[in-house]
């Protein structure tokens, strides 16, 4: 079904994978704002796809490289090592719950936009 699948589709999923990862993360970094030493972990991935995806759109074949980055795209866990807190702790509660819910509003978006593609493509098979 490779065929059916474009870049969107593809970017559309990876992001997905990203935000699920990211909400994971921001969850644990919650659940751990009392643990001494605790780091917080930080999900990154625009930044990384960004650069490759301008590269790859100046290529000679455009399409294709961009298939291939969207294809190895990989989310990057991080764990900073600055502490606000006196028991080394890294998390900022307040910033964490902001972000959870930013996140899930992304998350819904996307899902949305997956939802609406799929029912496009539901509609052409069907001869609507």
């Amino acid at each position: 079904m490779d065929f059916l699948s474009n870049n969107t589709e593809r970017l559309m999923e990876r992001s997905m994978g990203f935000l699920w990862t990211k909400q994971a993360a921001l969850l644990d970094n919650i659940a751990n704002a009392e643990t001494p030493n605790y780091k917080a972990k930080v999900v990154t991935f625009e930044e990384n796809l960004r650069e490759q995806l301008e590269r790859a759109g100046r290529s000679n074949t455009p399409r294709r490289s961009v298939r291939k980055v969207l294809d190895s795209a990989q989310v990057s866990v991080a764990e900073p090592q600055e502490s606000v807190r006196m028991d080394d702790n890294g998390v900022n509660i307040t910033e964490q719950n902001v972000e959870v819910v930013r996140n899930a509003f992304q998350l819904q978006y996307v899902m949305q936009s997956i939802s609406s593609n799929l029912s496009v493509l539901r509609m052409a098979v069907r001869g609507q």
